[in-house]
C-alpha cells in the first residue's frame, strides 16, 4: 500500500512538469483594434494549454511590410481578409491555415456624451473642428471610415478636418484625450462586456463600407510551431469566440 501510495504521489508532481515541458511560444502580430479581446484570449490560451503567446499590435500595412522584410512573426490576425491572402499568394503564409476569426464594425464615436446622434447626422452638421480617422493605407478600419464618408458624400467637406492615426488604437487615443471632437473607431474599442462605454456613438451601418472581415492565418515562421497551430485552433473554440463576440465584433 506505501508502495502504490508513493507511485501516486510521485505522479502528481510529475503531471505538472510534463505541460511545461511541451509548452512552446508563438509571437503574433494583432491589428490593434483587436488589442482587447486578444489580450483575454491569449491569458485564455496559456491556461488552456500551456503555450504563451507574445503579442505585438499595430497596423495591418506595417505589419505587411515587416513581414516581407523577415520579421519574427508567426501569426498574423489581420484586420482584413485581403493582406493574409496576399502573404499567402506571395509565400508568407502557411497555404489552407487563414480563415476569418472577427467580423468587424465601425463607429463614429465622441468622448463627449450627446455630441455624436444615433444616425450620425453631427457629420453633415460639421460643427466639429478635427475628425479622428485612421491611416486608410494602412488600417483597413480607416479604409472604411473613407469608404462611408464618400458613400454619405462627405470625404469632400470633412477632409480638411482628419486628425490622422497611424492606427485605430492612435485614432481612439486622439479621441479620448479630446485632440478630436470625434471620430471613426472599431466597435470593439468602446465596447466592454457587452456594454458601451461612456461618450456618444454611431454605429456606422455596414451597407456605407466593404465588410471588414479579419483575417488569421499562420505564417511561414511559424509552420512548425506547434503552439502556431494550437493558437490557430483555439481561436475557433467557443471560448475564444464568446470573448470576440462581447468585445463588438460579428462572427
Amino acid at each position: 500500500m506505501k508502495a502504490l501510495f508513493r507511485r501516486f504521489a510521485l505522479t502528481l508532481l510529475v503531471i505538472p512538469l510534463a505541460r511545461p515541458a511541451l509548452a512552446a511560444e508563438v509571437n503574433v502580430a494583432v491589428a490593434a483594434n483587436f488589442t482587447a479581446p486578444m489580450q483575454v484570449i491569449a491569458a485564455e490560451f496559456e491556461q488552456a494549454t500551456g503555450h504563451k503567446a507574445q503579442l505585438a499590435f499595430g497596423a495591418t500595412g506595417k505589419f505587411y511590410a515587416q513581414i516581407k522584410n523577415g520579421a519574427p512573426f508567426e501569426v498574423l490576425l489581420a484586420a482584413d481578409d485581403e493582406t493574409p491572402a496576399r502573404l499567402e499568394k506571395e509565400g508568407f503564409a502557411v497555404a489552407g491555415s487563414r480563415f476569418t476569426y472577427a467580423i468587424g464594425q465601425l463607429a463614429l464615436w465622441s468622448a463627449k456624451p450627446g455630441y455624436v446622434d444615433a444616425k450620425g447626422a453631427v457629420l453633415k452638421q460639421g460643427a466639429f473642428e478635427h475628425l479622428s480617422i485612421a491611416n486608410a493605407r494602412l488600417a483597413p478600419y480607416g479604409a472604411a471610415a473613407v469608404e462611408t464618408l464618400t458613400r454619405l458624400g462627405l470625404l469632400g467637406s470633412v477632409e480638411s478636418k482628419f486628425v490622422q492615426g497611424e492606427n485605430i488604437a492612435q485614432t481612439y487615443q486622439f479621441i479620448s484625450t479630446g485632440n478630436a471632437e470625434l471620430g471613426f473607431v472599431a466597435l470593439s474599442q468602446i465596447v466592454e462586456k457587452g456594454t458601451l462605454k461612456s461618450g456618444s456613438t454611431w454605429i456606422v451601418p455596414s451597407s456605407l463600407h466593404s465588410p471588414i472581415r479579419q483575417d488569421a492565418v499562420v505564417l511561414t515562421q511559424g509552420k512548425d510551431n506547434p503552439a502556431a497551430a494550437a493558437l490557430i485552433r483555439f481561436l475557433k473554440t467557443d471560448q475564444a469566440r464568446a470573448v470576440i463576440r462581447s468585445c463588438g465584433y460579428a462572427l
